[in-house]
This record gives structure tokens, C-alpha cells and sequence, in this order.
């Protein structure tokens, strides 16, 4: 019987020949991750297990992200905690506060290969489903048992298959498709489905662009996002890891399958309103004034939304009733910005530019924002009090759509 990705890569990692959609399995983990927020919690649970060594201490990748520097006694505690761990328990893979964010250095530094089962305790690390992996997050209890043991249950889910055509217009990008689909199915949409992006606009796509779309499946529902990977995935996968992989793809007559049919050859630049990721309106039935742009994140903190809004700033003016703050991703995408020039023209239309990390985009560290203020982001999630106060207000958007709104001191689109 026919399979989708999912079941194929989940088959495998249980040493099955088959699983359907709802099969209980215990699959073994390849790659699993945690950070200085998660982490704590994950090794403090670990340690009440009792078991004296991790599983697999080359599997084991942890960033510090979140809150780099440690801008806390609380941080700083958490820091020592994760150092001493990492100390102990010989992980390889351990970088520190100068790296960038996990779900940005995990693929770029070559953990993820197509065909693998990775599991972060962190939501979005359904991000690396864009190699044609299934990765999707896990809470720290569940950490510390893969820890432990290396392998974690799971029920196997359905898949929604969102079949992406027609030739995006100017200034129109992933982020607006993936804000543009949220909006049509909702958060819920794809409750505990694998969330697969296909079609000839995903083709067309960078690696880059279908990360955003992975990213961001969990803001409806799903357990994954996932593209099956092509001649653009194994070039990317090949030039950063020696790492054996497989490719499964799925099987368009697979029983759990649902097809849904996305044209995006009229959509214009969309914006996730206050305070639900699936309040999504077309830019121009919005008018807001905004007090902060925050350009970064998981989401879109790549060197590709660097140069989008790079090309938008450049020999212009941030409008003085709003203040801009530029994050770049990774070590590697702020090195790349450097060298492009970017941060100069960052710097130069009044942008704050800082170094690699989370940012503002969980509310607990460097940008938040204050009562009454609004933000508009690049990130991916816009719930109330997520970036700082409650009484705040949240927008959602491309890297375009921020660099364009920071010049006028208001939500707008790129002209």
C-alpha cells in the first residue's frame, strides 16, 4: 500500500516496514536538540532518571539562543547548568553564545540530512523539515528521555499536502504564502498533520524560502512541515555535511493523504494581525502606525531577508517616530551581511543592528516592546504579550514588508 514522506521516514526509524497514520511507534532519534530556555529542565529531569550517560553524545546538538548574553542571573544560572552538562556528558556538538539561533545553525551547520527523525525542545524545529526530515519539537521531560534512551513514541500522523502554484509577483515571498495559507485553513487546520509544501512555487524556491514554510507549520496545528527534497536539497545538504541520508517521497495515492490547492499568482503581501498567527489581511486593508520593526528570527533572519530589505533601505531614512532592530540569524548569515555591506546600510537608516540570537521574538530578552506599543516582525508569532507587554500589539510580516513599514513609520508594502 502506497505511503506519504512521513510514514516512510517514521517506517524507517521504528524498523518497520510499514506504519500507517495513527500507528503508535517507538522510533529511534537522529538528531536531538535542545537550548539554554529548554535545556535546563530537559537535564534536570534527566539527572532524576538516574541514568549515568547520555545514549548518543554526537546526536546531541545544543545552541544557546534564546538568551545570549545572558541578560539574567536566571540566564547566566542556566547557562552554567547547560555548560556543565555539555562538560560531562562530552557533547560534541555545543555552541555557545556567538553561534545564532538553533533552528538557523542546525541545518546550516550540517546536522540535518534528508530522511532523518530529529526532535527539538523548541516548536519551530519543524523548520528542518524543509531537508526532507522529520523534525517537529518535543517538551524538555520528552528530551530528557531521548537523551536517555535515544528513542521517543510517537503517532504517526496524517498528511496535508498543500499543492503551491503560480508565479509569485514582486515583493511577494514564502512568508506571505505561509501567512496567506494560516489564514485560509486557521491555527488549527492541520491539528497533528505532517504539513508537506509541494508544487512548481515550492520548486522554484530557495532552501532558504522552504524553510519559512516549514517553520511556520506549527501555527497551524501541524506535528511537521516537510518538502521533498530535490536537486536543491542535495546540493545544499552536500556542501555542509558528510552525513549519510535517504530520500523518501510520498506516494500521491496514499490513503491518509488530503491534497490542498493553493494559487498564489494574484496574492499580494499579507500581515498577521494582533493577536492569531491566522488573522492574516492583505497589507493594504491595513493602517498602522508602529513603533518597532524587528527583522530576524528563525523565520526570516537569513541572508536572503537581509538583502531584501537591505535593497529597500538603502540611502533612506528610518521614519523617527520608529525604531528598527536587525538581528541576523547565524555567525555565518551576519559574516555574509558584513561582507555584502548590509549592516552599513542598516546602521545608516538608523537600525540597530545586534548580534546573533533570538531577539525579541519570544519577549524575553534584547527589543521587547512596552504597553500600547506595536511591533511589526518577521517572526512568527504574534499572541499576546509574546514580544514584551500584553498590552502591546503584534503584526506579522516578510522582511520587505518591515523595512518598507520602517521608512514610513506605518504598516505598508514595498512600492
Amino acid at each position: 500500500m502506497s505511503s506519504t514522506m512521513s510514514e516512510k521516514i517514521l517506517a524507517r526509524a521504528s524498523g518497520n516496514e510499514k506504519v500507517e497514520a495513527g500507528d503508535i511507534i517507538i522510533a529511534n532519534i537522529d538528531v536531538a536538540m535542545t537550548h539554554d530556555l529548554t535545556g535546563p529542565l530537559a537535564v534536570e529531569s534527566f539527572e532524576k532518571i538516574g541514568v549515568e550517560n547520555v545514549w548518543d553524545s554526537s546526536k546531541i546538538v545544543i545552541p544557546f539562543d534564546h538568551q545570549v548574553p545572558a541578560d539574567s542571573i536566571d540566564s547566566a544560572n542556566n547557562h552554567i547548568i547547560m555548560r556543565k552538562f555539555v562538560e560531562n556528558q562530552k557533547i560534541k556538538n555545543f555552541y555557545d553564545v556567538n553561534a545564532g539561533v538553533c533552528h538557523q545553525i542546525l541545518p546550516e551547520l550540517g546536522h540535518v540530512v534528508p530522511g532523518e527523525v530529529i526532535v527539538g525542545a523548541d516548536s519551530h524545529t519543524c523548520t528542518h523539515g524543509a531537508l526532507g526530515a522529520f523534525s517537529t519539537g518535543i517538551g524538555s521531560t520528552d528530551m530528557a528521555m531521548v537523551f536517555a534512551e535515544g528513542n521517543l513514541w510517537f503517532k504517526v500522523p496524517e498528511t496535508n499536502r498543500f499543492e503551491i502554484t503560480g508565479e509569485l509577483k514582486d515583493n511577494v515571498y514564502a512568508k506571505d504564502v505561509i501567512l496567506n495559507i494560516i489564514g485560509q485553513v486557521g491555527a488549527d487546520g492541520s491539528t497533528y498533520k505532517a504539513c508537506e509544501f509541494s508544487g512548481q512555487t515550492v520548486g522554484d524556491m530557495s532552501v532558504s524560502d522552504r524553510m519559512v514554510l516549514c517553520n511556520m507549520a506549527i501555527e497551524m496545528g501541524g506535528k511537521t512541515g516537510l518538502v521533498e527534497p530535490d536537486k536543491k536539497t542535495i546540493e545544499y545538504v552536500e556542501k555542509r555535511s558528510n552525513k549519510p541520508y535517504k530520500i523518501f517521497k510520498t506516494d500521491l495515492n496514499a490513503p491518509s493523504l488530503k491534497t490542498i490547492n493553493i494559487d498564489v499568482s494574484d496574492l499580494e503581501p499579507q500581515v498577521a494581525c494582533p493577536n492569531n498567527v491566522d488573522n492574516v489581511k492583505p497589507v493594504s486593508e491595513i493602517d498602522e502606525e508602529i513603533d518597532q520593526v524587528f527583522l530576524g528570527s528563525c523565520t526570516n533572519g537569513r541572508i536572503s531577508d537581509l538583502r531584501d530589505a537591505a535593497k529597500i533601505l538603502k540611502g533612506k531614512e528610518i521614519a523617527k517616530s520608529t525604531r528598527m532592530l536587525v538581528i541576523p540569524a547565524s555567525k555565518e548569515t551576519y559574516l555574509k551581511a558584513l561582507d555584502e555591506g548590509l549592516i552599513k546600510i542598516f546602521i545608516e537608516a538608523g537600525a540597530l543592528v545586534s548580534s546573533p540570537c533570538c531577539g525579541p521574538c519570544l519577549g524575553g530578552h534584547t527589543g521587547i516592546i512596552g504597553p500600547d506599543e506595536v511591533s511589526l516582525s518577521t517572526s512568527n508569532r504574534n499572541f499576546k504579550g509574546r514580544q514584551g507587554s500584553p498590552e502591546g500589539k503584534v503584526y506579522l510580516s516578510s522582511a520587505a514588508v518591515a523595512a518598507a513599514s520602517a521608512l514610513e513609520g506605518k504598516i505598508v508594502a514595498p512600492e
